[in-house]
């Protein structure tokens, strides 16, 4: 089971009076548990922390995610624009794309092109 896994949120009945509970993980709560007894101090620190500035500390850590990503996809774009013979080969593949989603498209294939490349190099070569 891969650790990435985000926290769901369960519907709960409105009639019960209760606010959405998340699901839990029992593996990512016995990670976090064996991180808790590790590291007490950091724990004691969370615990002492201002609600709000954990908030805010989630927020700066999304932020950076959604920045981390935003740098990633110009300089995939950036890299495509530079190769003439790729951008030409990624413009044909997007040609029916409409074109407020032709980024979007354009880093899903690239992901697979990544993710197909990585697996060709692990196989040792891709045979024709």
């Amino acid at each position: 089971m891969s650790t990435k896994q985000k926290t769901t949120v369960a519907a709960v009945p409105a009639e019960a009076g209760a606010r959405e509970q998340p699901k839990t993980n029992p593996e990512i709560d016995a990670k976090i548990d064996a991180f808790i007894k590790e590291k007490p101090q950091f724990w004691q620190y969370l615990e002492s922390t201002p609600k709000e500035r954990l908030q805010r500390m989630l927020v700066l850590k999304e932020l950076q995610t959604i920045e981390r990503q935003q740098r990633v996809r110009e300089g995939t774009v950036r890299a495509i624009s530079t190769n003439p013979d790729v951008k030409q080969a990624y413009d044909t593949l997007l040609k029916d794309v409409p074109e407020d989603q032709r980024q979007a498209v354009m880093m899903r294939l690239v992901g697979q092109v990544r993710q197909a490349s990585s697996r060709g190099q692990r196989q040792g070569g891709i045979s024709p």
